[in-house]
């Protein structure tokens, strides 16, 4: 029998907590809650649960700044975090993406459509773990280890910048990465952006890709996603 992933919710709102417990209990998930941020983060540190939700007001210490000592710290910045809040302004939302934030959840929500987000979240975890050197999608296939893009016998040219991009688009497939992000990431990883105009590189992957395939979805004001249907 696997055993129950643990889901750590830092929420001060008790009728939001117990729906969501309610709910985590029946979809299989062991939840714990903490009503603060200050508690919530030391109880990230000692249990490092698979999965963060966590409010933007918050007694303590704000939501925002969790995030961003959660993602700071070596032992915690790999476990995925999700942020639920009433607040909907778009400065809000790419600030809590740009900070890590797997998704951005505004108050009220569909309880059935947030825990299918959840779990989709914590199979792309699942995913990302397993060690792979070519990550497909469609007829096409990224090369990881030769920096190559191939579409069944054809290599297609692809620039270094452009391979990290779209490298950390199909790991983060479905989810929507802020062009601060996309520029963090790929920079952090094996690849550095020496055009820093992320919506030129994206542009050239679209026609190399096909644009007609619309595999990379512009998300108006916040940045991309890759297509989570093309896998």
């Amino acid at each position: 029998m696997s055993q129950k992933k643990r889901i750590l919710l830092i929420e001060d709102e008790e009728e939001i907590a117990a729906l969501i417990k309610l709910q985590a209990e029946v979809s299989g998930y062991k939840l714990h809650v903490e009503v603060d941020g200050l508690n919530g983060f030391k109880t990230a540190q000692r249990e490092k649960p698979d999965l963060i939700i966590l409010d933007i007001y918050l007694p303590g210490q704000n939501g925002f700044d969790v995030v961003r000592k959660i993602k700071k710290s070596s032992e915690l910045r790999n476990i995925p975090v999700i942020i639920l809040s009433s607040k909907k302004e778009e400065l809000d939302i790419v600030l809590g993406l740009e900070l890590g934030a797997d998704d951005y959840i505004t108050k009220p929500f569909s309880i059935k459509i947030f825990f299918a987000k959840i779990k989709a979240i914590l199979r792309k975890t699942k995913e990302i773990e397993k060690p792979s050197k070519n990550m497909k999608f469609g007829d096409f296939v990224l090369e990881i280890d030769k920096f190559l893009l191939r579409n069944g016998d054809k290599q297609i040219p692809i620039t270094l910048s452009e391979f990290g991009i779209l490298k950390r688009l199909i790991i983060n497939r479905g989810k929507v990465l802020t062009r601060n992000q996309l520029l963090d990431d790929v920079n952090n990883d094996d690849v550095f952006i020496v055009d820093r105009n992320i919506d030129v590189h994206i542009a050239s992957l679209r026609k190399k890709l096909g644009l007609e395939l619309n595999l990379i979805e512009t998300v108006r004001g916040v940045g991309y996603r890759f297509k989570e249907s093309n896998f």
